[in-house]
């Protein structure tokens, strides 16, 4: 898989992917009214099949799979076809998902239009939809041919989604890079290359994620428990946001756990509050957001197994943890960062 970064990326695709016969575009409601014309240009001279499908992470679904499914079907799309897929992560969840299992796999680019997804989402081969309000129940591994990094794109976000991304980014502080210590508001777009190349080598050490890419996930057993819970609310959390929540329970517990400095607490919650807004928890229940914990892809015979640190660039995967233990940092959420 290539990553191309900058203004000049777009000239890249049209050299990716001119061996193709037929070119779809997968993009969401909101994108697209930003870059209906813009869309045409991706190919010059050829006909591009537009699919797009309504904005927000309920579009992760099976019926958006199969409605995408159709439209490849009624355009002929063949193994000589591409899926284009321009938007944020959730476009390149379900696009990626959709193009791999349609005739057993054909190919697809990604083109990243929010922060997280140029960081995180785009990456890594991660393709997958939500089930039964579960995130990411339903997937597979199979990488993108390309994706295309250009944050232009990010001119047109509002600061809630810019601010969503920087968790992501954070992150890897804690398990990879502590030079990412140093990120916030006012410097993020000096970090997007080195965050989209720090995951990408990740994942090319492992890619199924049986031990290395494990720590990728720090942050998002909770994280993912709180995005579930508030999913069909309507004070509903980014992924951003949530695992920005998750990496301070993931940090309250690495110093319970792991012996970490309670410094690094008290660093991050300081972070997040100069960095990230204050978040609108009306409605917490710590025992319904446990319950989603427990249908975690990353649980081992039934129980919660957190990557927790022991200090910057020191991750612990597979760290099993008590469920009073677990309820306790998910509660104190509540208190520290809710408007």
């Amino acid at each position: 898989m290539n990553i191309f970064f900058g203004e000049n990326a777009f000239a890249q695709l049209s050299v990716l992917i001119s061996n193709y016969d037929k070119f779809f575009v997968l993009t969401d409601e909101n994108v697209h009214k930003i870059y209906s014309s813009m869309i045409a240009s991706l190919v010059p001279e050829r006909e591009v099949v537009r699919i797009v499908i309504p904005a927000g992470e309920d579009s992760k679904s099976i019926e958006n799979v199969i409605f995408i499914w159709n439209k490849l079907l009624e355009g002929k799309a063949g193994r000589d076809s591409v899926l284009i897929n321009l938007g944020g992560g959730t476009i390149s969840d379900i696009g990626g998902f959709a193009a791999s299992t349609y005739k057993r796999g054909i190919d697809f680019v990604n083109v990243p239009t929010t922060l997280l997804a140029m960081i995180d989402a785009s990456i890594g081969g991660k393709n997958g939809i939500n089930f039964n309000n579960y995130k990411n129940q339903i997937g597979l591994f199979s990488e993108p041919e390309s994706v295309i990094i250009n944050s232009q794109f990010l001119k047109t976000l509002n600061e809630r989604d810019i601010k969503s991304g920087l968790a992501e980014m954070m992150k890897y502080a804690f398990v990879a890079d502590a030079s990412f210590l140093d990120l916030d508001t006012d410097n993020y777009l000096d970090f997007i290359e080195k965050a989209a190349m720090t995951k990408d080598e990740i994942v090319s050490l492992d890619m199924k994620e049986s031990g290395l890419r494990k720590i990728l996930n720090f942050g998002h057993t909770v994280g993912h428990a709180l995005e579930s819970y508030y999913l069909e609310k309507e004070n509903y959390l980014t992924h951003g946001e949530a695992v920005a929540l998750g990496i301070f329970s993931a940090l309250y517990l690495s110093v319970k756990y792991c012996g970490l400095d309670d410094k690094w607490l008290f660093f991050y919650e300081m972070w997040f509050k100069g960095n990230l807004n204050m978040l609108n928890l009306n409605g917490f229940d710590v025992d319904a957001i446990y319950s989603y914990i427990y249908h975690d892809k990353k649980n081992k015979g039934g129980k919660p197994r957190f990557v927790l640190i022991s200090g910057p660039e020191k991750p612990q995967i597979d760290v099993e943890v008590k469920e009073e233990d677990i309820k306790e940092a998910i509660a104190i959420l509540a208190n520290k960062f809710s408007e």
